[in-house]
């Protein structure tokens, strides 16, 4: 139930909004709006650093069993695994190539129990575009290939698992 409605409020914040932006919310508002051009705006920022770095990205809110983050990539990323954290992504510029399944290749596992390999050998490939919504569960491989000179931007919501 928790993850159907996360998932819905993900979905959410990809319609417009009102072009004002409200001013900053308290730790403890019960409603906060992130309007689409300030999202977009800072996805434009994370892409300039993308551009030089590969990706980069920024968390704008932490609740601690969930946090709404900024993902921008310039380069194919390597094949990782989250331990305790689900994935909702809201694709908002750019296509990639998203691999799941199969097997991480060269994976090592730091303390956090995040797995992070070369690539994924055996898995399932699927386009994703601009306005696509999709999860990935905890314990899934996963991997994002771009074809070169691809910009491509997304909201997470990373769900924590126990």
């Amino acid at each position: 139930m928790r993850f159907a409605f996360l998932a819905a409020a993900a979905l959410a914040l990809t319609f417009s909004a009102a072009a004002q932006t409200p001013p900053p919310a308290a730790p403890h508002d019960p409603v906060i709006v992130f309007p689409v051009p300030d999202l977009h705006a800072q996805l434009d920022k994370l892409a300039a650093e993308a551009r030089t770095k590969g990706s980069s990205g920024a968390t704008i809110e932490d609740y601690g069993s969930y946090k709404i983050q900024l993902s921008v990539r310039t380069a194919s990323g390597g094949a990782e695994v989250h331990a305790h954290w689900d994935d909702v992504m809201m694709v908002e510029q750019g296509s990639a190539t998203l691999v799941t399944g199969g097997t991480v290749v060269a994976g090592t596992t730091g303390t956090d129990g995040e797995t992070h390999g070369s690539k994924i050998e055996g898995g399932q490939s699927q386009k994703i575009n601009p306005g696509d919504v999709l999860t990935i569960r905890a314990g899934t491989p996963h991997q994002l290939i771009l074809d070169p000179g691809t910009t491509y931007g997304a909201v997470v919501i990373k769900i924590h698992e126990p």
